[in-house]
């Protein structure tokens, strides 16, 4: 039990610090390696760890297509335009009108996708507008990704993850239960960030430039991202599984589109982020080896107690643990140990959400908190721009606890 405990989190420090630069994946696959050859775990456990991410691969592959595809058709690139021409010269409009794009990408696309695409789009717009410092509308990307990300269960892979046995609620459900605490926390977010932001806007001054043309491929891979996301809707209503209607609608959209351009898929795969699939699959594999072990059915058991003891304030404490946990691992691997601990505790609607919001909105405080929040600085930093964890910490906590309180208060 405590080797395997102390290969996991070996194996979840890798991830999380990169040493030697090496990619988050190999640590992630190295860690489950590990641990079959010490006899933590055998070849059933691994691909059984492997196949219940199934759902979670398909419907990360299907959102990677998708992304890349708006990326190189200028989809995103056009939006930003946009919101720059409508920003009219003032920086708190074109501020206000980056946060609302940021909406509606996390919610529909996903928080990745927000990570991803967005950011390089806003920095672009950013340049074309002159501005001084592109730094406040790029923190927007970092924090609407995370504090927009349970407003649906396809916001965010974590959801998948967290319910990725089949407790997967109804979308009726899904809302019924976050609606409130997902308004919440994309206002409250939005007025931190602003107020943090407020000197750096007035000293801004932009250009007034005119969006760029949308192209009909550009058009058409609108369409298409506007379909998925119906079909993704409807799949939650109808409470299917969402990894292979996203798959599905991903690979037809993409290939809808690359015959129409007559072009092949070589260029678009290539720049898909296909690391993110064995990081995630190492991932559950180490956390199938952790449930192993005993750890979550003792979390399931200090869960419960918790619940027993204090009713009402009892998820409030435990959705601010799971904040807090969310950053010292990232909230993936966090959100793999919450699913299974929530599942085996056959925890109350209250306790799962509150699980949930900790896993989705907590990662706010550090720049390693989420998978999102990596890929946004990666982002930043292939065009030059980079931000400390030390300052990102400074400023997550001004912005990320106060939303954290008010959406479990919400809950």
């Amino acid at each position: 039990m405590i080797l395997t405990w102390g290969i996991s989190a070996l194996t979840v420090l890798g991830v999380v610090t990169r040493p030697f630069r090496w990619p988050e994946a190999i640590w992630a696959v190295g860690g489950a390696l590990l641990l079959l050859a010490v006899g933590s775990i055998g070849y059933a456990d691994v691909w059984s760890g492997l196949a219940r991410g199934f759902d979670v691969y398909l419907f990360l592959i299907g959102m990677m297509m998708l992304s890349e595809l708006a990326r190189q058709q200028g989809l995103f690139d056009w939006l930003a335009s946009v919101a720059t021409s409508h920003a009219r010269g003032s920086p708190r409009r074109l501020f206000v009108l980056i946060y609302a794009v940021g909406i509606v990408t996390t919610v529909f696309l996903s928080n990745d996708a927000t990570a991803v695409v967005l950011t390089p789009a806003v920095h672009a717009a950013c340049r074309a507008a002159k501005v001084k410092d592109p730094l406040p509308y790029l923190l927007i990307c970092a924090f609407i990704a995370n504090a927009a990300s349970f407003v649906l269960p396809i916001s965010n892979p974590a959801n998948l993850v967290i319910f990725s046995n089949g407790t997967m609620p109804s979308l009726t459900h899904w809302l019924s239960m976050f609606a409130l605490p997902s308004a919440a926390a994309i206002i409250v977010t939005f007025i931190a960030l602003y107020w943090t932001q407020r000197s750096a806007l007035a000293a801004d001054t932009l250009s007034v430039a005119q969006p760029i043309a949308l192209s009909s491929r550009a058009r058409l891979t609108g369409i298409a991202l506007v379909a998925t996301a119906i079909v993704m809707v409807g799949s939650s209503v109808l409470g299917w599984d969402l990894g292979l209607p996203t798959f599905a609608s991903g690979l037809l959209s993409t290939t809808l589109v690359l015959l129409l351009e007559r072009k092949g898929p070589k260029m678009l795969l290539r720049h898909i982020s296909w690391s993110v699939l064995p990081l995630v699959a190492g991932l559950f594999v180490v956390v199938g080896a952790l449930e192993k072990s005993g750890l979550v059915d003792r979390l399931s058991s200090l869960l419960v107690n918790v619940a027993s003891a204090y009713p009402a304030s009892g998820a409030l404490g435990v959705g601010a643990m799971v904040a807090l946990v969310s950053n010292l691992v990232n909230n993936l691997p966090a959100g793999l140990v919450a699913g299974g601990v929530v599942q085996a505790a056959q925890a109350t609607d209250k306790m799962a959400g509150a699980v949930l919001i900790g896993i989705d909105l907590g990662p706010n405080l550090s720049i390693t908190g989420s998978l999102a929040t990596i890929l946004w600085l990666n982002a930043l930093r292939r065009d030059g721009i980079d931000i400390t964890a030390w300052a990102f910490m400074k400023l997550g906590a001004i912005v990320m606890m106060p939303a954290l309180i008010v959406s479990l208060f919400m809950l």
